[in-house]
């Protein structure tokens, strides 16, 4: 999943890019906690400037974790979680086959530690 575009989803690639940002993540946060915002009110929230909130929006959005809907002279963004929830999902396969992985290895030593025992 982490080669490209899956299903219509942010790729997981530019959602981790994304969230390696510790200004992105508590732009997601302020959205949450909030509904939706003007990327104005979201400045109010944060030590940045209006312009470097909407450069980490663009940011947020292209990754699929944010949309912004114009309302009048406004735009408002709201958290999207499809690209978030595919991201931990992935993420979730990752570390299960992980377990399995350690699982085997942890048998194999178990069985050579005892086969060293019986030799004795």
């Amino acid at each position: 999943m982490t080669g490209g575009d899956h299903g219509g989803v942010a790729d997981v690639d530019s959602v981790l890019v994304a969230l390696a940002d510790p200004t992105r993540r508590q732009l997601l946060d302020v959205l949450a906690a909030q509904g939706e915002a003007t990327a104005t009110r979201l400045a109010e929230r944060l030590p940045v400037s209006r312009q470097a909130v909407v450069k980490h929006l663009s940011v947020l959005d292209a990754a699929g974790l944010v949309s912004g809907s114009r309302v009048g002279r406004e735009v408002r963004y709201t958290v999207r979680t499809v690209a978030l929830d595919a991201t931990a999902r992935w993420m979730g396969a990752l570390a299960a086959d992980w377990d399995r992985r350690l699982a085997n290895i942890k048998r194999v030593a178990e069985a050579a530690e005892a086969a060293d025992r019986d030799a004795r």
